[in-house]
């Protein structure tokens, strides 16, 4: 997995390229939480994700909350069909903002 950050003000969008799952799920979270100091709206890019484990959806889980507790947003942009279904099927898209 490969992440890129771009800061933009205080919108972090980090494109991430790859797999999410159990064992890039942990740097995945790192990454996340070296980051969002003083940012107001989270962009996760999975344009490039190819799958989502429940380890993957977890630090996406665990994201939202950071922002919430923040008052900030999170969205998920770019995100394929098979991913997407994944977030349906979970619930997770009852409360995540899908682009």
């Amino acid at each position: 997995m490969t992440i890129n950050n771009q800061l933009e003000n205080t919108t972090l969008t980090m494109m991430i390229e790859g797999r999410v799952d159990t064992q890039t799920a942990p740097e995945l979270e790192d990454a996340i939480k070296a980051s969002i100091d003083g940012v107001t709206e989270l962009v996760l890019d999975f344009t490039q994700v190819a799958y989502i484990s429940s380890a993957g959806l977890r630090t996406v889980l665990a994201a939202q909350n950071w922002m919430n507790s923040k008052n900030g947003s999170m969205k998920i942009r770019g995100a394929s069909k098979n991913i997407i279904n994944v977030f349906k099927v979970t619930g997770f898209d009852t409360f995540l903002n899908l682009e």
